[in-house]
């Protein structure tokens, strides 16, 4: 497998190859100073610097299995990643200095896959599969009681707030296919925002609270409660309050391409991880 963590200018559609590797790569954040990029690989957390292209591995101490679901905080100085314990081997999260520290976990109950940090830097929204069902539910970011959102209809997942802060916004099946959903941040309100024969995944909004970028998979690649790897999908936009998306980018991808936000600090640039398969 080859990774090519790529930006992509939403405004012209020029696609620019950061660096590629020669393993799996998934996921980048950017950085709220628009400085680097934050990704996983092999269970650790790294950091990308877009000035130079040298990355750097953050110490996360035991956390060595962490997933794609990982984000730094509104200020920067804080990281939360989603680590698959020993004990059990489920995924909870956890947070840390940005620069690397010891964890401190967040979710005792798992599995927990995070994906949403509110704009004032208080909570946490994450996916969690509790008795069969998955749902969105929240969490303040120093850890207390967790706040079930979605009422167990279909697979709830990849959540994350509006830049307003009013807003959550998440996939979900409870139409049939996966579907792009937005409800109010007490979980009331659920409004589906797209309307087509597609499985649509993660929308992420920009920071200027204007645009949603999603992954789409066609209808019959995919069960519509799987985000499978090594697929042909395509990143999608969208006003966010509503309207018809446009497709910005095809590739091959899925998951590890955007499980997470990757927009630039000015709104203009989405990072994304695409693959191909060694000859």
């Amino acid at each position: 497998m080859i990774s090519s963590i790529e930006i992509l200018d939403v405004k012209n559609g020029e696609r620019t190859v950061m660096q590629e590797f020669d393993y799996l790569v998934e996921a980048p954040n950017w950085s709220p100073d628009g400085k680097s990029l934050v990704y996983n690989s092999k269970g650790r957390i790294l950091s990308l610097d877009l000035s130079t292209g040298h990355s750097f591995l953050i110490d996360t101490d035991f956390a060595d299995e962490c997933n794609n679901d990982h984000l730094l905080s509104p200020d920067g100085k804080r990281l939360a990643v989603s680590h698959r314990t020993w004990e059990d081997n489920r995924s909870r999260i956890y947070t840390l200095p940005a620069k690397g520290g010891n964890p401190e976990l967040i979710t005792p109950m798992g599995p927990s896959y995070l994906h949403g940090w509110s704009p004032d830097g208080k909570t946490l929204t994450y996916s969690g599969e509790r008795n069969g069902a998955w749902d969105i539910y929240s969490i303040p970011v120093r850890g207390g009681r967790e706040n079930r959102l979605t009422d167990g209809r279909g697979r709830n997942d990849g959540c994350e707030y509006s830049p307003c802060g009013r807003y959550i916004w998440y996939n979900s099946t409870r139409s049939g296919l996966m579907q792009v959903w937005r409800m109010t941040k007490n979980g009331e309100n659920h409004t589906r925002m797209t309307v087509d024969d597609s499985n649509n995944w993660f929308p992420h909004l920009s920071p200027d609270g204007e645009l949603v970028s999603f992954l789409r998979y066609r209808k019959e690649d995919v069960d519509p409660e799987d985000h499978p790897a090594n697929k042909d999908v395509e990143i999608r936009l969208m006003p966010s309050k509503g309207g018809a998306p446009v497709t910005i980018a095809g590739l091959f991808g899925g998951q590890g391409t955007i499980n997470v936000n990757s927009w630039s600090p000015d709104s203009r640039f989405l990072a994304f991880v695409s693959y191909r398969m060694k000859a």
